[in-house]
């Protein structure tokens, strides 16, 4: 224990724990809806030509509140817009749900993104703050419970569909343990680091200068990291089912599988982070992820090409937080801004992965698809120098001697 008061370190215990809910919560909400857009899709009689408008709009509409988010934190601490933004998602998703009319479902969609926008870019920013409080990594554990939250809410739209249960019967049940959840828990939310009392937001924190140019290569890396995500969450089943020719059950198997590893690399990659350091983290992840698309591409048959899906899983889990935390050391002054704009690369990668598979699997093949994600997985290692951890000291054993030992 060092200079920071016992309080203090109460206090970002009670963060931290309280933040990690706040992403199990938002895996749990985001899987309950994309993975039931089948029966969005069926209730409200959306043909299959409209359905990517709607599904386009949500991640734009983030985007757009990713935006709103860096300028409202200028005047409203972060951890405020996560205590109102997590509830508006839980009840736009209820508003899914409870339609019946497609303008109801334009409204209840265009809630979600927005209010999905100035979540993600909350949570990160609070995430960076609480891994400067401690002094080591912390933000593969606070995205490992986003995964585990994602496996749950996968699970729960599973059994409504198995059962045959409707939107609202399924999504009901959720929304009344989760919202009251997230309501309480976000008592115990902070804003603090290392330099501040704990909950203290300064205008450079919030506002501070922050030059794109910089910033550029974790932009790039975020959008190529989401490209891989999207391809195997949305193409993973297609490919296995009309390329390796697998069952309709078999074809569910690689992305529960790249799931569980999501989780679980990035459950221990915290301790790779303060071992190696996040350049080395970074490194293995990217060729880790390439060589699961270079297993994918080329594979013989279905097993094999759940062994390359389940190799991205362990590969690109560590590229999305790691990219939010250097974002926070580049800019240490103004972490909040850098991670609001990163946030919005999200976004940029999930739009343009999926078309960008299909459109290459229907004028080439889906086997050479699988090799344009790679080679983008590839360019990241250019760009890992822009992960070392500088001044901060983060991993290779070298945690700053003036962090609290907060646990």
């Amino acid at each position: 224990m060092t200079g920071i008061p016992v309080n203090t370190d109460v206090r970002l215990r009670h963060g931290r724990v309280s933040l990690a809910l706040s992403f199990l919560v938002q895996g749990v909400a985001f899987a309950l809806l994309v993975t039931r857009i089948p029966a969005i899709q069926d209730r409200y009689g959306i043909s299959d030509g409209v359905l990517p408008v709607f599904l386009a709009a949500v991640p734009i509409l983030a985007g757009v509140g990713s935006v709103l988010t860096e300028k409202i934190v200028v005047r409203v601490r972060p951890r405020v817009v996560l205590r109102w933004a997590q509830p508006l998602v839980l009840l736009a998703l209820l508003g899914v749900a409870a339609g019946d009319q497609v303008w109801q479902l334009a409204v209840a969609l265009g809630a979600f993104g927005l209010s999905v926008g100035a979540l993600d870019a909350s949570m990160n920013m609070l995430g960076v703050r609480l891994q400067r409080a401690y002094g080591r990594s912390i933000m593969l554990g606070f995205h490992a419970t986003y995964s585990l939250g994602g496996i749950a809410g996968a699970s729960l739209a599973w059994a409504g569909a198995h059962w045959d249960l409707s939107l609202l019967v399924s999504y009901l049940p959720v929304v009344v343990v989760l919202l009251p959840a997230a309501l309480v828990g976000s008592r115990w939310y902070t804003d603090a680091d290392a330099r501040q009392p704990a909950g203290v937001t300064t205008a450079k924190d919030a506002g501070g200068s922050v030059a794109f140019k910089a910033l550029l290569p974790l932009c790039l890396v975020m959008t190529f990291a989401y490209i891989g995500d999207s391809t195997v969450s949305n193409w993973s089943a297609k490919y296995l089912q009309d390329v390796l020719g697998s069952s309709d059950e078999v074809a569910t198997v690689p992305y529960n599988a790249y799931m569980v590893t999501t989780l679980l690399g990035r459950a221990a990659g915290d301790l790779g982070v303060r071992r190696f350091g996040p350049v080395a983290v970074v490194r293995f992840g990217a060729l880790f992820a390439a060589a699961g698309f270079a297993v994918v591409a080329p594979a013989p048959g279905a097993w094999v090409g759940i062994l390359g899906f389940t190799m991205l899983g362990f590969g690109l889990c560590v590229l999305v937080p790691q990219c939010f935390a250097a974002a926070g050391r580049m800019f240490p002054d103004a972490s909040d801004a850098a991670v609001a704009r990163l946030n919005i690369f999200n976004y940029v990668g999930f739009l343009i992965g999926s078309p960008l598979v299909g459109a290459l699997g229907d004028v080439w093949s889906y086997r050479g698809a699988m090799l344009v994600p790679m080679l983008m997985i590839l360019v990241t290692l250019v760009y890992a120098p822009s992960f070392a951890d500088g001044a901060a000291r983060y991993g290779g054993r070298h945690d700053r001697s003036r962090a609290a030992d907060v646990g």
